[in-house]
């Protein structure tokens, strides 16, 4: 038996944000990161819909990018004085993916973060509130998923949760909010998007449902992401669709060791962090490559470059085009190839700001905690140790998999 969770309720198109005059509900604790959505008006426009509504309104601003456990914690702390029926999250994938570990902590404040970690472990939700995600990337599609990633700075280590139960009930996506996304910002979340959606078809786990999502957003992301990196406004409205249905995708079929290694590597040297939607895009050639070795999984990745109308006759060689065309999408992303070419906020360098040193001091610590993610189980292949490290090699040296 397999199981395909939703929201409820998801609310797309132009003018989706006028929706939130029909919540039903007192008290909406509104959480968001930095000052976009106010400067874009989309912020107040959220509070004024939910007034409307007839509820009061609590704004708690400032959630970093790749959220703390400590911004968790503290959100959840002022959720528990505030009391709110409603938790409303508005911004990328940081915001809301904070919210949703909020939520946890204020329904049950004696959880310890620690209980959460193991996937599909979480306490019943909605004892005290429901929850509607309203994202302003192109991207992460945590509206529609059931998970979040949280950062451990002490650690150096991001954990992904994972639990149905942290679904949202309501989705808002509105593309008005992608807007004025800057392109680096539409480059990075976009390959998080053909990420998503190419791990979740290959997963071990797809099923026909995973599958209709995933393979149309593949198809949509590759016609529309380098249009809307350029500007173009219908390009934004499409991909703000196609993220969402890759999110549907692998909120069920779930992902792969793509995102392993970037959420093992995102925090893990001193240089700086490795932005995760450009981890996955440099990564995901390189396992599509190791991956490929399992027959099924290759030919998972040729019926990708057949719809893709991509070169190639034989199941090798319609691979080969797939990697090649992801790696074409790339530079015209300017992302870099592998992470000895990659600069502060994702750029191409030179010269790297992770250390090459450090990256293989830390590789068998990194290397073991990518096997141990929640995301490895997944996937065509289950690497081992040695393999684990060759693949990191491999991303930062950008050389082939040949293993």
């Amino acid at each position: 038996m397999a199981r395909f969770t939703l929201p409820r309720d998801i609310y797309h198109g132009p003018d989706a944000l006028e929706e939130l005059k029909n919540l039903k509900g007192t008290r909406a604790f509104i959480v968001t990161g930095g000052g976009s959505m106010r400067r874009g008006g989309f912020l107040q426009t959220v509070e004024e819909n939910l007034q409307a509504a007839g509820m009061e309104t609590f704004l708690y601003e400032g959630v970093e990018a790749d959220p703390s456990v400590e911004t968790v914690m503290k959100g959840a702390a002022a959720m528990q004085e505030f009391q709110p029926d409603w938790i409303v999250a508005i911004g990328g994938g940081s915001p809301i993916d904070a919210a949703k570990a909020m939520w946890v902590f204020y329904e049950y404040p004696d959880t310890s973060f620690e209980d959460l970690i193991t996937p599909f472990s979480f306490p019943t939700l909605r004892t005290k509130a429901q929850f509607c995600a309203i994202p302003s990337t192109s991207g992460t599609a945590t509206e529609v998923t059931a998970f979040s990633v949280i950062t451990d700075y002490a650690k150096g280590i991001k954990y992904p949760l994972a639990d149905f139960n942290i679904t949202p009930d309501v989705a808002v996506v509105d593309p008005a909010l992608t807007y004025t996304m800057p392109k680096k910002l539409v480059a990075h979340t976009g390959m998080d998007a053909m990420t998503h959606a190419i791990e979740a078809y290959v997963s071990t786990v797809a099923c026909n449902f995973s599958d209709a999502d995933a393979i149309w957003a593949i198809e949509l992301i590759h016609e529309w992401l380098i249009k809307s990196y350029n500007g173009d406004e219908e390009a934004r409205r499409q991909m703000h669709d196609a993220q969402c249905l890759a999110g549907m995708a692998f909120s069920n079929a779930l992902l792969g060791i793509v995102h392993s290694m970037a959420h093992k590597t995102g925090a893990a040297y001193s240089g700086g962090h490795i932005i995760h939607g450009c981890a996955n895009a440099m990564y995901l050639p390189k396992v599509i490559q190791y991956n490929a070795r399992d027959p099924r999984a290759a030919e998972r990745y040729a019926d990708i470059a057949r719809r893709l109308h991509l070169s190639g006759d034989t199941t090798d060689e319609l691979v080969k085009s797939l990697i090649a065309e992801l790696r074409h999408m790339n530079d015209e992303l300017d992302i870099p190839q592998g992470i000895k070419n990659y600069g502060e906020g994702g750029v191409k360098a030179d010269v790297s700001i992770i250390d090459e040193q450090e990256f293989l001091e830390k590789l068998p610590t990194v290397a073991a905690n990518a096997i141990g993610d929640a995301c490895t189980g997944s996937n065509p292949r289950i690497p081992t140790q040695e393999e684990m490290e060759g693949l990191l090699k491999a991303v930062y040296y950008d050389t082939d998999v040949d293993f």
